[in-house]
């Protein structure tokens, strides 16, 4: 059986997002980004709204949402910068934002995120990353699909990273009911989720026009690690890594979501703005195999349905 040829480009780590809109006309796209007030997810709506899309800041804080909105104009000259709230933990919040949007649906940008919190359980019992990271991201596609399937073409981007390579999903104990919470295992299989359910969506509604596809941002000094100031492990890997400005490390999630070259393609995993290949011990980059099982995909999808039906 022949392997996909993996996809390469010229870009590379130091390429920024508004390098790779470059030349693309999203004239008449609607896309949402989710977190889009803060972090990558500024610049990656800078970028779609650079190339003419109208697009929507779907954030938890409105006002935020707001100056970053108009900020956006500024920048780029697009008036249509919109905002609305979500709130991803919570079912009736992402239910809310899927059945007000009207109209088909371009580009879903599955960005927001929080990062190795303590431990925090919705009122469902849920831990908080996954419900956050995967579930809120999952209902918000599920809510939205027909806008997607109407939009043709459609593309959903999933912002993973590569702590994935700490966990794989745990079936039997996702929300550390019987195992000691670790922070960052909890991270990385909230993180590992996104990229199977960017193989399970790719595998199910292809046919209907919705590819998506998972990516790592790289390292960025942002708000995500808020939950880390504390911690002298993660202040010295601070010092040492090698870390991507906000521009640069929304490139690669303005190249899954644009790029001529991911026409029809989906269900794989890209960095530094082309695919990843295999993860290879001790490294930190690659996919890890697991987040690219289609059994493990397709048990996922089934689990998270559940979940959110509850």
């Amino acid at each position: 059986m022949n392997q996909p040829v993996r996809i390469t480009t010229p870009f590379t780590r130091e390429t920024t997002a508004a390098e790779v809109a470059d030349g693309i006309d999203l004239t008449g796209r609607r896309a949402v980004v989710t977190g889009g007030a803060s972090g990558i997810g500024v610049e990656t709506a800078r970028a779609l709204a650079s190339a003419g899309a109208e697009v929507t800041l779907a954030v938890r804080n409105v006002e935020a949402g707001e100056r970053t909105a108009a900020d956006i104009t500024a920048t780029t000259g697009n008036p249509h910068v919109l905002v609305a709230p979500i709130e991803l933990a919570d079912r009736a919040s992402v239910a809310a934002f899927a059945n007000a949007w009207q109209g088909p649906l371009h580009i879903l940008v599955n960005n927001a995120g929080v990062m190795a919190e303590p431990l925090n359980r919705t009122p469902e019992g849920w831990e908080h990353q996954f419900a956050t990271n995967h579930l809120g991201h999952f209902g918000l596609a599920l809510g939205l699909h027909d806008a997607l399937s109407e939009a043709g073409n459609a593309r959903i981007v999933s912002v993973s990273s590569s702590a994935h390579l700490r966990s794989p999903v745990v079936f039997d104990d996702i929300h550390f009911e019987n195992r000691e919470y670790e922070p960052w295992s909890a991270y990385g299989q909230s993180k590992t989720a996104n990229v199977l359910f960017a193989v399970e969506a790719t595998k199910r509604w292809a046919a209907d026009g919705i590819t998506a596809n998972a990516l790592m941002p790289g390292g960025i000094r942002t708000n995500l690690q808020r939950h880390q100031e504390g911690n002298p492990e993660f202040r010295t890997l601070m010092d040492s890594y090698s870390w991507k400005t906000t521009e640069q490390g929304a490139a690669t999630s303005v190249f899954v979501a644009v790029s001529p070259l991911l026409e029809g393609i989906g269900g794989r995993y890209f960095e530094d703005v082309a695919e990843a290949g295999p993860h290879v011990p001790p490294g930190n980059t690659g996919v890890a195999d697991y987040a690219l099982d289609p059994e493990a995909a397709a048990r996922l999808w089934d689990v998270s349905q559940e979940m959110l039906a509850r």
